[in-house]
C-alpha cells in the first residue's frame, strides 16, 4: 500500500509534435481493424446504448466506414429485425428478396411492405417459380384492398430480369435502359436467385469507403448480455447475419462473463466476438485465450457512467488503454477504447496509446440517427441520453422483466450511471466529419501517415492542471 501506481487519463497528457512529412491532413489513412477479420476505413464504433445505436445509426456508421453495435435492451425479435434492416439496406445483390404468392390480397402486401420497409415483392408460385413482380406503383392507387396481387403485378412475360452471374456494369445498363428500380436475378428454371436495386448501385459510388461484407452488405454488430437469454439471442443474431457479437457487461473479467465468451466462441466459431469491458492486461489476456477477436477497454470513463464514484473501481482511461493494448499486441488482437473522449483530441490520444478504434456514445447521441425524439426546452432542441446502468435504464429493464412489480421497490436499484439531455446535433455524418478531421490533423502533427505510424511515433508529455487550462480557450469571451 506504500507504493501506489500512477494512472493517467486523456486530460493529463498531450502528444508531442514531431517534424512531419505529412503535407496535408487529407493525405493520412485512418484504416484500422475492429477485430482480427473486420477492417474499418475510420476508427469509429457507435456504442451499444439504447439512446445511441439502432438500425439508422448503424447504417450511417457503416456508410462512413465505421460500424454500429445494436444495443440489447429490446426483445430478441426486435434486435434481430434491427440487424436485418442494416443487412438488407444495400448490397450489390440481395440474396433473400421479399416474396409473396399470387393469391395474397393487397392489404397483406401493403402491411408487409410497411413492416419490412420495402417497396416491392417478387411473386412466386407454389413451386417457387417466379410469376411476376409487384412494385410500389402497382399498390399505390388501388382502392380494392382485397384484390389479389396477381391482378396487379407485372407478369413474368413482361418482366425485366437478368441471370445470376450479371456484372455490376451489365446491371447498371439494364436498369438505365428500361428505367426500372429492381432487377430480379432468375435462373433458367425460373427460380429467384437474388435482386439488384438501383439504390444499391447508387450507394456503390456514394459511399466508397463503407464497411461491407463479402456480399456487399453493410456490416453491423449487436450486443448480448451474460445471463438469461444470451445464448438464444446470440443464435438468432448469427442466423440474421450479424457480423460481430459484443459481450455487453460492466465487468468483463468476471467469471460469468468469461464463461459467456467461452461458450459463445465454442458454439459460433465463425462469428467475430468482442469481449469486455476490462481495464487490466490480465483481463485482456484471459479474454483472448478464450477466443475474443477484440477487447473493449474502459471501466467507468464514460460521460454518463458513475461506476468509479459509486463502486470506487476503475482505471483512468489512458493508462488502461496503454497497458491493455500492449498485452493484446502480443497476440495480434486489437483493442477498442470505450469512453472518456471528452474532446476530439482525446480520440487521437486513445489511438496513439494503442487502441485500434474508439467506441463513441456522447458524440453520436443527439443526432438524427440516434433513437428517440427531439425535446424542446427553453427554446432549444435536445435528445435524451442515458447510461446503461442509470437509474431509469435499470428500472425500465427490471420492470419489463417483472423483477420489480411494485414501484415501492424501486429504491432497490443501485445506479452506476445518469440520465441527461444532450443538444440536438443534426446528421451524424456531420459529427463524423468533424471528428475525422480532428484525428487527421492530430496524425499530421505526429508525422503519421497511418495509425500504425501514429502509435509508433507517439510521445506523450504529462501536463499540470495549468497546462490543461492553457490548452483550452481562455481569457476571452466566447461568441455563442
Amino acid at each position: 500500500m506504500k507504493n501506489f501506481d500512477l494512472a493517467l487519463t486523456y486530460d493529463d497528457v498531450l502528444l508531442v509534435p514531431k517534424r512531419s512529412k505529412v503535407v496535408h491532413r487529407a493525405d493520412v489513412s485512418t484504416t484500422t481493424r475492429l477485430t482480427k477479420k473486420i477492417k474499418l476505413a475510420i476508427p469509429f464504433v457507435s456504442a451499444n446504448m439504447d439512446t445511441v445505436t439502432e438500425d439508422k445509426m448503424a447504417i450511417a456508421l457503416a456508410h462512413a466506414g465505421g460500424i454500429g453495435i445494436i444495443h440489447r435492451f429490446m426483445p430478441i425479435e426486435k434486435q434481430v429485425e434491427e440487424v436485418k434492416r442494416v443487412k438488407r439496406h444495400e448490397g450489390f445483390i440481395v440474396y433473400q428478396p421479399f416474396i409473396l404468392t399470387p393469391d395474397v390480397p393487397l392489404i397483406i402486401a401493403r402491411q408487409q411492405a410497411e413492416k419490412n420497409q420495402v417497396a416491392s415483392f417478387i411473386i412466386v408460385d407454389k413451386n417457387n417459380h417466379v410469376v411476376g413482380i409487384l412494385t410500389r406503383r402497382d399498390m399505390l392507387f388501388t382502392d380494392n384492398v382485397d384484390i389479389c396481387v396477381s391482378k396487379l403485378m407485372t407478369p413474368f412475360a413482361k418482366m425485366v430480369y437478368a441471370s445470376p452471374d450479371v456484372t455490376v456494369e451489365q446491371a447498371k445498363k439494364l436498369i438505365q435502359k428500361y428505367k426500372i428500380e429492381k432487377l430480379p436475378l432468375i435462373d433458367k428454371q425460373r427460380h429467384l436467385k437474388g435482386l439488384i436495386t438501383s439504390r444499391s448501385l447508387e450507394h456503390f459510388s456514394l459511399y466508397p469507403y463503407s464497411t461491407k461484407d463479402t456480399y456487399g452488405r453493410l456490416r453491423v454488430g449487436a450486443a448480448i448480455g451474460a445471463v438469461g437469454d444470451f445464448l438464444k439471442r446470440a443464435s438468432a443474431l448469427v442466423e440474421a447475419g450479424v457480423d460481430v457479437l459484443v459481450i455487453d457487461v460492466a465487468h468483463g473479467h468476471n467469471e460469468v462473463a468469461l464463461k459467456v465468451v467461452d461458450s459463445i466462441r465454442k458454439k459460433f466459431k465463425d462469428v467475430d466476438l468482442i469481449g469486455g469491458n476490462v481495464a487490466t492486461p490480465e483481463a485482456v489476456i484471459d479474454l483472448i485465450k478464450l477466443g475474443a477477436d477484440s477487447v473493449k477497454v474502459g471501466i467507468g470513463p464514460g460521460g454518463l457512467c458513475t461506476t468509479r464514484v459509486v463502486a470506487g473501481v476503475g482505471v483512468p482511461q489512458l493508462s488502461a488503454v496503454i497497458e491493455c493494448s500492449q498485452a493484446a499486441r502480443k497476440y495480434k488482437i486489437p483493442v477498442i477504447a470505450d469512453g472518456g473522449t471528452n474532446y476530439p483530441g482525446d480520440i487521437t490520444k486513445a489511438l496513439a496509446a494503442g487502441a485500434s478504434c474508439c467506441m463513441l456514445a456522447g458524440w453520436f447521441a443527439g443526432t438524427d440517427e440516434s433513437p428517440g425524439g427531439i425535446i424542446l426546452k427553453g427554446g432549444l432542441k435536445y435528445k435524451a441520453h442515458r447510461g446503461a446502468a442509470s437509474f431509469l435504464a435499470v428500472a425500465d429493464r427490471k420492470m419489463a422483466n417483472n423483477e420489480i412489480t411494485d414501484v415501492d421497490k424501486l429504491n432497490t436499484v443501485v445506479p452506476e450511471g445518469v440520465e441527461a439531455l444532450v443538444p440536438y446535433k443534426g446528421k451524424v455524418a456531420d459529427v463524423i466529419y468533424q471528428l475525422l478531421g480532428a484525428l487527421r490533423s492530430g496524425m499530421s502533427y505526429c508525422n503519421a501517415a497511418d495509425l500504425v505510424q501514429l502509435q509508433k511515433n507517439a510521445k506523450f508529455v504529462r501536463i499540470t492542471e495549468a497546462g490543461f487550462r492553457e490548452s483550452k480557450a481562455h481569457n476571452i469571451q466566447e461568441i455563442r
